[in-house]
Parts: structure tokens; sequence; C-alpha cells
């Protein structure tokens, strides 16, 4: 066996921590996932124990070298990915004082629409190309801060879940761009802090890590976290980014005008770009990933979330194909039945956390198909809705990409061709932020041409075209969906208020 040979991709997400190794040419060799929770101690609130995440990601990356035998001197290094908007208070030996808060959280509800409709709310988006939204960790801050929440008052840094892990692992505290911007409190142009804010949550730098570029390196690790890992103390993790800008470098939509389109528990659809671009309406992000690279999108709230509600719901004990495959019995349109899929509220484009889920249109000939596929029908139209608006900012949608677990069925790969009228382009593996993090990892090492160069690293499977009836179908209904939140929104609010009273 060639030594360090191989490269791993950690990426710590919503409901588990996944690790891929690869060869450094990019064929997935092993993977292993460890699951976590997410807990609801208040309506709202969605929180989870950085501890147990700490433990399911030495047990994934371990798990995944087991299992094919791979000694620790074959791993060449790990690069990192995590999802955004995390928020654990830590004291200065960076234990835990507080769960974490993750991006689902909506306890700062009424701190957000106080300041997204102030002229301050306005100037801090601009600034840091995060929207004004309870998923914010700026928000979350300024929620502690006005509560006089506990571990807030004691916290000596304030971290998302990836540093936790790497100030815990390496003694180093550093947080790379991406997941500095999705902080709300990140100057994208200068990236830097940005003081305003800072001085909006009542924190001072020094309680945030210094940011850093993607292909920093952490070395080396403690003897500890070695031996739990499965690694060599002096395996190198790079830094890598958020799973959103990672997910686009690991599918190969890194130049302007590719979009790339993930499902995973929720959804998003991203653009790289040469320079950063914040939007009047205020409706996507423009985050921050490389020197000379910045992502502009927009995510939803409900995602593969949905196809599970469906399956509890309609499922009568179907697995996820069984829903899949029934849905297929509707016709494109679901017969007139249209599905709001807001079930956890709503961040792109509308960024309202009171936004509630709705069948709009049911008749009494609809059966339970027709009620599947609209649900699907609707998820792909809420991310289409912030396409329009990307699109609107950039005037750009060259490729299409797809990846994320929905990209596994091919029926609902198709209703997004026939959604977007797009050729949707996939790649062989569906471990995009994964690879993201491990090339990330290589070009730190010098081992790759750069972060560009990854496009030709990846084995694309077959296209998916547009149906061009099916097409003219969607086309019609987005139309009136499109109206229907504006239409739906103060009923939404009154039962929001109706169900916290």
């Amino acid at each position: 066996m060639k030594k360090a040979s191989y490269v791993i991709g950690l990426d710590i997400g919503t409901t588990s921590a996944k690790s891929v190794v690869f060869t450094k040419s990019g064929e997935v060799i092993s993977e292993a996932e460890a699951g976590y929770p997410v807990t609801h101690p208040h309506p709202g609130w969605a929180e989870q124990d950085p501890l147990e995440i700490e433990q399911a990601a030495f047990r994934a990356v371990r798990e995944s070298l087991e299992k094919k035998r791979i000694p620790a001197e074959a791993v060449h290094s790990v690069g990192l990915s995590a999802a955004m908007h995390a928020l654990i208070c830590v004291d200065e030996k960076t234990e835990p004082l507080s769960p974490v808060i993750i991006w689902a959280d909506g306890r700062s509800r009424s701190q957000a629409e106080s300041w997204k409709a102030s002229p301050e709310g306005r100037a801090m988006y601009l600034a840091t190309g995060t929207p004004i939204h309870p998923m914010s960790p700026l928000l979350k801050l300024i929620w502690m801060k006005d509560t006089g929440y506990e571990p807030y008052r004691k916290a000596e840094r304030f971290l998302s879940v990836k540093e936790f892990l790497t100030a815990r692992w390496f003694g180093i505290h550093a947080v790379d761009y991406s997941i500095a911007s999705a902080t709300g409190m990140f100057d994208i142009r200068r990236k830097t802090w940005h003081a305003p804010a800072l001085a909006a949550c009542g924190i001072s730098e020094e309680q945030l890590s210094p940011p850093v570029s993607p292909l920093y390196q952490f070395s080396p690790l403690h003897a500890d976290a070695a031996e739990k890992l499965g690694l060599s103390r002096d395996t190198p993790f790079t830094a890598g980014g958020s799973d959103g800008p990672l997910a686009n470098l690991g599918i190969g939509a890194v130049t302007p005008g590719s979009t790339a389109v993930t499902i995973g528990t929720s959804g998003a659809i991203r653009q790289m770009s040469a320079a950063p671009q914040t939007d009047e309406k205020q409706e996507v992000f423009c985050y921050a990933f490389s020197e000379d690279r910045w992502i502009l999108g927009g995510p939803t709230n409900n995602g593969g979330n949905v196809l599970q509600w469906l399956q509890g719901i309609y499922g009568n004990h179907s697995d996820v194909s069984g829903i899949l495959k029934e849905a297929e019995k509707a016709p494109a349109g679901s017969d007139g039945l249209l599905f709001l899929p807001h079930l956890n509220g709503e961040r792109a484009p509308h960024w309202d956390a009171a936004a509630r889920g709705a069948y709009v249109g049911l008749a009494a000939d609809h059966e339970r198909h027709h009620m599947l596929r609209a649900g699907l029908e609707g998820t792909l139209f809420s991310i289409y809705h912030v396409g329009e608006a990307l699109s609107r900012l950039t005037g750009e949608n060259a490729v299409l990409y797809a990846s994320g677990g929905f990209a596994r069925s091919p029926f609902w790969v198709q209703l997004l061709a026939d959604i977007f009228e797009e050729t949707v382009h996939l790649p062989e593996s569906h471990q995009s932020s994964a690879w993201g993090a491990a090339w990330t990892s290589l070009t730190a090492s010098g081992e790759t041409d750069g972060l560009d160069a990854v496009a030709g690293s990846i084995p694309m499977g077959t296209p998916v075209h547009p149906d061009a009836a099916s097409s003219a179908v969607y086309r019609q209904l987005f139309h009136t969906y499109k109206h229907l939140y504006d239409a739906l929104k103060p009923a939404f609010h009154e039962l929001h208020a109706f169900r916290n009273q």
C-alpha cells in the first residue's frame, strides 16, 4: 500500500458526522456515518450536544478507516466541512457552557423582525452578506444579550461546531471564511470581523476566532484526539469551509454561472462569484469562501425533511423509495394541487420564521399520490423561487448541477430538470461536500493546480434533460405558486402567534 495515498473529507452535518476516504484522484474507498439528535426544549428551539457531535466525528473517521483496514500512515490529510450558523458558548478550556444552537433555531425571531425592519439591519446585511434571520449567530447573540442568557454572560468564546472541534483537537482557534461569513458578523469584502455587528451583540473580537483561508492547515493533533480518530498526530487538517460552498467545489460548480442545487435535510441553490455581491431586496446571501471566490445563493429550511414528513403522514409504513414510486403515479402538476413546503418556517427568499406549510387547491378527487407529488414539487418550486432571485442578481445560469441525498432519486432529479427547464448534471459520487473538503486539503498541500482545478477530478454521470410537456405545466403553475406566500402571510403570522400564546 502506497504511503499517504488517501485523503479524508470529514463533513459535520445537521444530523450526522460523515467521514469519506478518497484516493487522491477522487475515488471513494470507504465511508462511515455517525448520527446525533436535535432536541427541541421549547417550541421553535433547536439544539444539539456538542460533546455528542465530537464523539460522532471520532467514530465516523475511525470506522471509515477500520472498514477497509487503512492504517493511519496511509492518510495524507483531512479536509473539514460543516453546517453553517451553529453557535456554542465555551469557557477558557473550550468546555461547552451551552448546547449547540443550530441554524434551525428560531428563538431570536422577535429580534430578527425588529432588526430586519431597521436601517441598521439593512446596513448589517449589505456589509456581511448574511440576511437578517434567526438562523444567524448574530441574532442568537443579540437574543442572549437581551435575555441575560447565563452561558453568554460566562463565555470566554463563541464558536461554531467546526471551531469547537479544531480548538479541542489542536489547541488552535481559527475559523474559515465561509463559516465566519455565515455568522452575520463578518465583513465579506475586508474579510475581518465587522465592528458594528460585534457592538450589536455585546461581544469583543477576542471572543471570536481569527478568520483564515480555506487552505489553512491545523497540526499537530493532540495525542488523545489522534488516538480516538485513528490517525497519526502529524496528519494535517485543512480548514475547508461550510458545506454549501464545498458542495459547489466538490461538484465542479466553481465558475461564474455554474449553479448547484443541493437537497439534504434542507435545500439550497448557489453560484460561485469572482466578486462579492449583495442584494438590495435581501433575498439571497453572499459569503466569502477563498481569497478570490464568494458564494451567492439561498438556503431553504425545507428539503429532505419534507419527504420524511410525507413518509410519516402518508407513508403507511412505506420506505422512501415506495413514497417516490407512488408520487410518480400523479401527473405533472398534481392535477392542480400546490404545496408550500414551509414546515419549519422559511429562509430564502422570504426569510420568515413564521411561514408555514400549506396545501392549496385541494379537491375531493385528489388522492394520496397527488399529495405526495405536490409535496416534492413544492420543495423544488421553493428552490426555483430562490433561483429566480439569484438569476436576477447575477444574470447567469450557464450549467445546472445537483447534489445531496435527493440526487440519488431519478424521479426527483427529473422533477428538478422539468421545473428549472435545464439539463441537470450529476457527479457519479454523491459525496460532494466531502470531496470539496478533501480537495481543499490536497490543494493546501500543493497536490493540485488550485481550487478551480477540481472540475477535472470529478467523474460525471448521465445528464438528465427536461421534458418539454412537463416544463410547460410547471411554468404555468409556478406563476401561481410564487404569489401564495404573500397571500397567506397574514394567516401564517396569526397562526404562529396562536401556537405560541
